[in-house]
């Protein structure tokens, strides 16, 4: 029987006046799966990740969110999913369980203020003004934001970046805990070694066009004993074009 897709892409495309984001990439992400998105810096990740959640309209190609169209369908979807940019801005003295109270307030279903403080790493600490936490602890903060509405796609974006080895395990946990509980993850991230560990499958592209896509160890292949090795090969300005699919 064939698995839904939580995440259809085709032929995506989005340039910045002479630059090239994203040429003609296509990329399929499994319901209940978490999937890895894998690239160098200026990949495309992010600008994917934004036209997947409707901050980007892209100039060509096709994309389906659980089914709906991120622009046309938006407010639906934003109910559906959760995300967590690279970077957000909030009000230094905003307390963080008075800005969950208030996200949550935007969802059909919400976690509980208290207990998602507790998930995350930051238990007692509701009255906690946002402009107190160190860069961790702000990491932590915008994952418990993208939970505080209970989604059924997790999408993270450089979501362990700047964590300390403690923190970034308790992700860890979070993110096998999300899938055990039937959620779809996608994940881009820089560390192979969490891709590694965490995906189910996972996607390289390069220069907006995907490279290779499967489970890590058929990417890995050719040789190569690590998806480390496997990704510094492919995206290789060196390596011959198309890679794997």
């Amino acid at each position: 029987m064939a698995i839904a897709a939580a995440i259809e892409v085709e032929g995506l495309c989005r340039r910045y006046g002479r630059v090239v984001a994203l040429d003609g990439l296509d990329l399929g992400v499994r319901t209940g799966e978490v999937f890895g998105l894998l690239g160098r810096n200026g990949a495309g990740k992010t600008t994917t990740i934004e036209t997947l959640v409707g901050l980007q309209r892209p100039d060509a190609g096709r994309t389906r969110v659980l089914g709906l169209d991120p622009l046309r369908e938006g407010l639906l979807l934003k109910q559906r999913i959760g995300v967590q940019l690279q970077e957000a801005v909030f009000h230094p003295y905003l307390k963080l369980g008075e800005a969950l109270e208030f996200l949550g307030g935007f969802y059909p279903r919400r976690a509980e203020t208290r207990r998602l403080l507790a998930r995350t790493g930051l238990a007692d600490q509701a009255a906690v003004m946002y402009g107190q936490l160190s860069g961790g602890q702000r990491r932590r903060f915008l994952l418990a934001i993208a939970l505080v509405g209970e989604p059924e796609l997790l999408i993270l974006d450089e979501p362990t970046a700047g964590l300390d080895a403690h923190a970034r395990a308790d992700l860890w946990a979070l993110i096998r805990e999300a899938r055990a509980g039937g959620r779809t993850v996608l994940l881009a991230t820089h560390h192979l070694d969490e891709a590694e560990s965490l995906c189910d499958r996972v996607a390289i592209i390069h220069h907006g066009r995907l490279l290779a896509q499967g489970a890590p160890s058929e990417v890995v292949g050719g040789g190569h004993a690590r998806l480390e090795a496997a990704f510094l090969a492919l995206t290789s300005d060196t390596a011959p074009p198309g890679g794997m699919q």
